[in-house]
This record gives C-alpha cells, structure tokens and sequence, in this order.
C-alpha cells in the first residue's frame, strides 16, 4: 500500500493560515513559531509539486487547487479525529465525559428529572451542559463535537428523533394594555406593541423566530430574562408553557387573546452528535429523556 508523502499536521497548518488570515495568527493559535508554520507550509506545497498559496499584500491567498485540496483536507481531519473517537468508544466503552447542548425551550422539569436518573447510573461519567438559543444547537455540531443536543432544527447530515413537542403561549403581565381589548387583537395591534424576542445563541447564523417585524422589539439572551421582564408589564412575548405555569396560576401573567397563534408547538429532536460513535453513556441519558419528556403535558 502506497503511504501518503502529506501529514494530518501539515493540512491543520494550511487550515489555520487560511482560517486566521495569516501566518503570525496561525502561529499564535497552533502555538507554533512563525517560521515552524512557515516551513510546514512550504514543504507541503514543495511535496504536492505546486504552490497553494498566493501572497497578496500581507495575506496568504489559496490558489484554485489550494481551494480544492483544503476543502478535502477538513474532511480527512475530521475523519481522522471520528476514527480516533470511535477508538476510544470501543476501547473503553463508557465516556468519561458528555457534552449535552440544550435549546433554552426544552422543558427544564423533563431535562432534571433525566439527569436525576442519570446520576445513579452514570458510572462517574461527568456531564457538561451549554444552554443555547434556536440556531445555536447547529453552530454547536458544526464547530465542536457535542454528544447530544437537543433542539428544533436538525442540520444536514445528522439523525434526529423527535423527543418533545414545546408549546409556547403569547403572554403579558397582568396589567399590559393589551389584556384591556375588548376584541381579539389581531397581528397589525399586536405589532404596535414591545416585543420580548430572545437571542440567537449562534455566533455565525442569526434567527429572528417568532419576531413579528416590528421596530418595538427588546432582545433578551434567556427565557428566564424574558420571563421576568413580562411579568413586570413590559411587552408580551411567547413563552414555554412549561417554564411559566407557576405564573399563569398565580395570574401574574395572562394568555393574550389572538386572532390566531396564541399558542405555537416546536417539536424538539434529540440528535446524537457523534452518530455511530455515541457511546453508551448517552444513549442511556437520550432514553431517560425520552422517558421523562412523555410525562410533559400535551
């Protein structure tokens, strides 16, 4: 069998130059010596028999076949880095670690009833939780390697079941003008008034969900910040039923009287990040979740 001339390492240098725009901030984040990231580059297009890169002013360009062969090198690393992770899997079977990231509308009374469950049963397995915001759960699959995420938008190339329905409900305080209507409000009335839109967690991708347009619009970065902020008779929002039944039981806060979509159901799919390499540590807190999600009110 024929072994390759090129090295993993030498196409993660190309990446981060390419990535960091340049060879200075390449070096800084391989913690390399400018000349090392230099010379490994150098040598890379020396071995391929063409150059890679264009320097134009102080920037490193890719050439046409630069372009091609780096887009085929993230797939080899990222191959390289599954095989070493399906290794560690079957060669110690329960992960050390579970990184779980959670949209913030998943129901909190299901996710600590799972992880209550889970404990016992964990064999020590320590679990890392991220809460995130709509597009978040994808930028999480994308940049890192998350075991489970449990959100409402499923990326390309990933399975997903579906694992909870989440109703949110239009609300306002008490005392919000909008509960004084005599009629139901309709969406050119309710767009006059303050919406509470809560933050997309993802850096690179930017969602307005539910936002109805208007300009009278406050974005919160939690559920728990929007919640508060209504309550106190500032604006209305759409909130999880689950995260505000307290509220509506002490009247604190009221469903808003729609001409429609008063309530919207998101489904929430729970997909294993790692697909054939999930250990058996999170498949178990998937099925505990699954368990404990079917006690939700419908």
């Amino acid at each position: 069998m024929k072994s390759p001339r090129v090295t993993l390492e030498q196409w993660r240098v190309l990446q981060a130059v390419i990535d960091r725009g340049g060879f200075a901030q390449a070096a800084d984040a391989l913690h390399k010596s400018q000349s090392s990231v230099s010379y490994t580059v150098s040598k890379l297009q020396e071995q391929l028999g063409y150059p890679l890169l264009s320097i134009e002013g102080r920037k490193a360009q890719l050439t046409e076949r630069g372009e091609v062969l780096l887009r085929r090198s993230r797939h080899l690393i990222k191959e390289a880095v599954e095989l070493e992770e399906l290794a560690h899997t079957l060669g110690k079977g329960w992960e050390p670690e579970l990184e779980v990231v959670v949209d913030q509308i998943f129901p909190t009374p299901a996710l600590l009833r799972a992880l209550k469950m889970f404990e016992p049963q964990s064999q020590g397995t320590l679990v890392q939780l991220k809460e995130m915001v709509l597009s978040g759960g994808v930028e999480a699959l994308k940049n890192g390697h998350p075991d489970i995420v449990l959100c409402s938008i499923v990326p390309k190339g990933y399975l997903a079941d579906p694992i909870v329905a989440v109703e949110l409900v239009a609300v306002a305080g008490t005392g919000h003008e909008l509960l004084q209507e005599n009629t139901p409000i309709d969406n050119e009335r309710l767009s006059r008034e303050l919406q509470l839109v809560i933050r997309d967690s993802a850096v690179e991708i930017s969602l307005d969900a539910g936002w109805l347009g208007s300009n009278r619009r406050w974005t919160v970065s939690s559920v728990q910040s929007a919640l508060e902020i209504v309550e106190s008779g500032i604006g209305f929002a759409w909130l999880p039923k689950a995260d505000i039944g307290e509220a509506l039981e002490k009247g604190v806060l009221k469903p808003l009287p729609l001409v429609s979509g008063s309530e919207k159901r998101i489904q929430v799919y729970a997909i294993l990040g790692k697909g054939e390499r999930t250990g058996p540590a999170a498949r178990l807190l998937v099925e505990l979740l699954q368990v404990e999600c079917r006690k939700c009110p419908s």
